[in-house]
């Protein structure tokens, strides 16, 4: 499988444009708590493990509500995993002090740490992902303008998602052509590919630039129009408060840890 069609940049629109209680909800809400839980997950020390899978709820909540495909989440997950997987992979070199023992078994700092890391990209970037996937970019852009956030950076993020999609088309028209070319055989050597990176910038660049003539001839003046304004009522006040009186309570408890406790009758 290709990894264009592992990133699917296209499908997370669909999906935003399904009808769920959880779409309907205003974007504030969902915003206002996924920035809660972001929070809240990385406020943990570093070599925290079991206090965090409680907050595996939430985006599987999300998921499950809003009727998104785990599969998509999971696989822009494992693209964007080696990056996680970087930052963390040197900690079991560099921290070798022991950090925890089951029975005879010693378990590094380091590797705690590294599952840590771990842990809390799968949950931020999940939660992220889902909240783009049941909220779509433009609605989250207006939920991010209505909170406060000035609009030239809500203009630049919208702008940066749009032009994802023109770099997307413009990479499948010259991957395309370059199959036809070669018969299906791949070229070697990186200067082949050198060039292809160059050119596919140069082509995205002016692409971009007259689809931005096209929006100012159309009367775009830097403020993007939403089709409704969205009003804040009573299923958004109990989203959000009952989201974080459990970040909260998470938090404060280590959850899973006095499950644990409960189950094998620890007093």
């Amino acid at each position: 499988m290709r990894l264009a069609q592992w990133i699917e940049i296209g499908r997370m629109d669909e999906l935003a444009r399904l009808d769920t209680p959880l779409h309907r909800l205003d974007a504030r809400a969902k915003i206002v708590a996924t920035i809660a839980f972001i929070g809240a997950v990385m406020s943990f020390p570093p070599r925290e493990i079991s206090a965090l899978t409680p907050f595996f709820l939430y985006p599987f909540v999300l998921i499950f509500m809003g009727r998104i495909p785990p599969l998509l989440i999971l696989r822009k997950l494992l693209v964007a995993a080696p990056f996680a997987f970087a930052i963390g992979i040197f900690n079991p070199f560099f921290d070798r002090a022991p950090g925890l023992a089951i029975g005879s078994l010693v378990v590094s700092g380091g590797w705690l740490s590294f599952t840590s890391i771990m842990l809390r990209f799968a949950l931020t970037v999940g939660a992220a992902l889902a909240l783009v996937a049941c909220t779509g970019m433009y609605r989250m852009g207006e939920g991010l303008e209505r909170i406060g956030l000035p609009r030239i950076f809500v203009v630049q993020l919208l702008f940066l998602y749009r032009y994802l999609f023109v770099i997307a088309d413009e990479g499948s028209r010259m991957v395309r052509s370059l199959e036809m070319r070669t018969c299906g055989f791949a070229p070697s050597g990186c200067r082949v590919y050198g060039s292809l990176v160059g050119h596919l910038l140069l082509r995205s660049m002016a692409r971009a630039e007259r689809i931005y003539c096209a929006m100012v001839a159309r009367g775009f003046s830097g403020e993007i129009r939403g089709l409704r304004k969205t009003v804040f009522q009573q299923a958004d006040w109990v989203f959000l408060l009952g989201w974080m009186a459990f970040f909260i309570a998470a938090r404060t408890w280590n959850l899973a840890g006095m499950l644990g406790g409960l189950v094998i009758g620890e007093k």
